[in-house]
């Protein structure tokens, strides 16, 4: 008898859970909060439910000016609103400051990482961010890999492959993009932030650029990782300069560790005919120098918001560097290459350091492409740039 009391609460105690689980969820499911919800005339509007507080911004990469935010609109409900317009179609970042307090939108389960920090990300779709947008046809694949650095002595580090659509279908070989980042990012900003992998994709498709293999590393000397991925939690590794910047043991660590070893795992076409390096701010100086001290490496060059500097800084005598410079650019021209690309915004803050680097080019008669722009130093631009330097090579 006791028995069957005790299966009967049980019962019904299951039935009341269940009731009160189906409840639950049938409201949430009656009154979703939709943000960010982008409408057919390109405005976006921002929702964020937080009955007790008494202030909500919004801050986005849209905004000029650092800490820039707008203030939203309280109802009745608690429930805070905004609407933008004006937006161009890109890809954008945002979060909200509630009370004072940093968080992402609970609403949009798109959270991306930039150093340290995390946001909530969109993509406001139309003609300027078709590159940008999940297409149609077969996607490339994003192998995450581990190899030995016996530069840079570590056992493992970390990068990021790009294999292009059909790469594990058919036998062809690829010629291969290395893609750097600039300061303070790691092996998954061009993934993350810049979106590469969705920018290659479209343009193979739309056969603007060839397929080829990139190869995004960690440009950072003194880690092995991205530093929430084990073992990138480690405590940097010291080296033999104030700023890894100042000297070349990443650029050594590409070509005699992070080359050999995509050559010898993947299906790729080698000579320097078959290999280019871009990339942007600290990638871009990595770019400078690669070219400068190995010259017989690389036969396609892309250098992003960056110059030469002309007051000494991050650990260089500036004189000593720019008489190297020249030096090396001859060597350069006596190698030859097939493209030299310098691309910059007029509101870059190192935009004063390309004019600086074009009047060298020019002195020494060097062939070179320039690409100048609007805009400063943001990933906007640099993707702007990848989908501009990607089908100019390997042609």
């Amino acid at each position: 008898m006791k028995t069957l009391k005790f299966n009967i609460i049980a019962v019904l105690t299951a039935c009341l859970a269940g009731l009160l689980t189906y409840t639950a969820s049938a409201q949430f499911q009656q009154n979703p909060i939709v943000s960010p919800e982008i409408h057919e005339n390109g405005s976006v509007t921002f929702r964020l439910m937080a009955q007790a507080a008494d202030t909500v911004r919004i801050s986005g990469n849209w905004m000029a000016g650092w800490g820039a935010a707008e203030i939203m609109t309280k109802n009745e409900d608690g429930l805070w609103e905004i609407t933008l317009h004006g937006l161009v179609p890109d890809y954008y970042n945002y979060v909200y400051r509630v009370d004072g307090v940093r968080t992402t939108d609970p609403s949009n389960p798109w959270v991306i990482r930039d150093v340290r920090n995390t946001f909530s990300a969109f993509i406001l779709p139309g003609e300027e961010s078709r590159f940008l947008s999940l297409g149609n046809g077969k996607q490339g694949t994003i192998h995450e890999v581990w190899y030995p650095s016996p530069v840079l002595d570590m056992e493992q580090r970390r990068m990021k492959v790009y294999l292009p659509p059909g790469y594990h279908e058919n036998g062809d070989s690829y010629p291969v993009l290395y893609l750097l980042h600039g300061g303070g990012g790691d092996e998954e900003a061009w993934t993350e932030l810049g979106l590469a992998n969705r920018i290659l994709d479209n343009l193979i498709h739309s056969g603007e650029t060839n397929p080829m293999i990139v190869v995004m590393t960690n440009g950072n000397p003194n880690q092995s990782s991205t530093w929430h991925v084990n073992p990138g939690h480690e405590a940097p590794r010291q080296t033999d300069s104030v700023n890894p910047m100042a000297n070349i043991r990443f650029e050594e660590s590409l070509v005699r560790d992070v080359i050999p070893f995509v050559e010898s795992r993947y299906r790729v076409k080698t000579g320097k005919e078959n290999r280019a390096v871009t990339g942007l701010s600290m990638g871009g100086w990595q770019t400078q120098q690669l070219a400068l001290a190995y010259p017989e490496v690389f036969d396609y060059y892309g250098v992003m918001s960056m110059g030469l500097i002309r007051a000494s800084q991050f650990g260089m005598d500036a004189e000593e560097h720019l008489e190297r410079t020249r030096q090396n650019l001859r060597n350069l021209q006596e190698t030859g290459y097939k493209l030299y690309w310098v691309a910059c915004g007029t509101d870059d803050f190192l935009f004063d350091s390309v004019i600086h680097f074009r009047e060298v080019l020019d002195e020494l008669g060097f062939d070179y492409v320039y690409r100048e722009t609007g805009g400063g130093h943001t990933w906007d631009i640099w993707r702007q740039y990848l989908s501009e330097f990607t089908p100019m090579i390997f042609r």
